[in-house]
C-alpha cells in the first residue's frame, strides 16, 4: 500500500512540534513584565551539592521563585501606587493593601522576599564564610540571644520541624542588633510584623524533597553545611545600620 504523502507530511510536522514544545521540567518560567523580577543564582545551581541538589535548585528558583516574581507582578498591575513601593514596605503595610489584591500579595510578595534572602545566605560548601562558623559581632549576639551556635542549630531544626505543612524557620534581627528565632506559615515573612529576617531556612516540601522526600530533619541538619556566614555578617551589620531591607 502506498502511504499518502500528505500523512507522512502532517506526521513529520507534529513530531517536529512535538519535539518544540519538550522542554526539561526545570527550565526557567518566563518572566512576566512588572517592578519585581528574579535575580540570578549568585552561584551555579550544583553548588551546593551534595547537601542541595542542582535539579532542586533550578526548580525552586527558575520555577518556583519566578512564579511568585510572576504572581505579584500581575496582582500589581492595576495599582501603581502600590507597585512603586519597595517590596519591605509592601509587606509592612500588607493590611493597608486593597482587599482585592491583599491575598495575592501577602503570598506572593512573601515568597519574592523570602526567597531573595534564601538565595543570599547560602553557598557553596567550599567557599570562604560557607559552612564555617560566624564571627565577631554576629557571634556575639547569637551567643547573648540564642544560646551559642549550637543550641542556636538545635533549636532552629526544632521550630523548622515543627513547622506544620508548608513554611519557614528565621532567626530575625532588630535595629538593635538583638536575635530572635521564629517559625511563619506558608510565605509569610517577618517584614509583614515590621522585622526583619537575618537569616531562615525553606522547610516546603519543593525545597527538599527530591533528595530526601519526607526526612524534612535531615534537610535541616545538612542546611547548616552551606550557610554562608560571611554573607549573615553582612546582613547583620546591615540591620544594625538601618539599611537591610529584604
Amino acid at each position: 500500500m502506498q502511504i499518502d504523502r500528505r500523512l507522512m507530511l502532517a506526521g513529520g510536522l507534529a513530531a517536529v512540534a512535538a519535539t518544540a514544545l519538550a522542554r526539561p521540567a526545570f527550565a526557567q518560567a518566563p518572566a512576566a513584565s512588572g517592578p519585581f523580577r528574579l535575580d540570578p543564582l549568585p552561584y551555579p545551581a550544583d553548588a551546593l551539592v551534595p547537601h542541595i541538589d542542582a535539579r532542586t535548585m533550578e526548580l525552586h528558583h527558575g520555577r518556583h521563585h519566578q512564579a511568585y516574581v510572576n504572581n505579584l507582578n500581575a496582582a500589581l498591575k492595576d495599582h501603581g501606587t502600590v507597585a512603586a513601593m519597595p517590596l519591605h514596605d509592601i509587606l509592612a503595610k500588607l493590611g493597608e493593601l486593597p482587599e482585592a489584591i491583599r491575598t495575592a500579595v501577602r503570598n506572593n510578595g512573601g515568597g519574592h522576599a523570602n526567597h531573595t534572602m534564601f538565595w543570599q545566605v547560602m553557598g557553596p560548601p567550599a567557599a570562604a564564610g560557607a559552612g564555617a562558623a560566624p564571627a565577631g559581632a554576629l557571634a556575639e549576639a547569637i551567643q547573648r540571644d540564642l544560646g551559642g551556635l549550637d543550641k542556636l542549630k538545635a533549636d532552629f531544626n526544632a521550630a523548622g520541624g515543627r513547622v506544620f505543612g508548608s513554611g519557614w524557620v528565621f532567626v530575625t534581627v532588630d535595629r538593635s542588633g538583638k536575635l530572635a528565632l521564629e517559625s511563619k506559615p506558608n510565605q509569610d515573612t517577618p517584614l509583614m510584623d515590621g522585622k526583619r529576617a537575618l537569616f531562615g531556612n525553606d522547610v516546603w516540601e519543593h525545597a527538599y524533597y527530591l533528595t530526601y522526600q519526607n526526612r524534612r530533619p535531615d534537610y535541616l541538619a545538612a542546611w547548616w553545611n552551606v550557610v554562608n556566614w560571611g554573607k549573615v555578617g553582612e546582613r547583620y551589620a546591615a540591620a544594625t545600620a538601618g539599611t537591610l531591607t529584604i
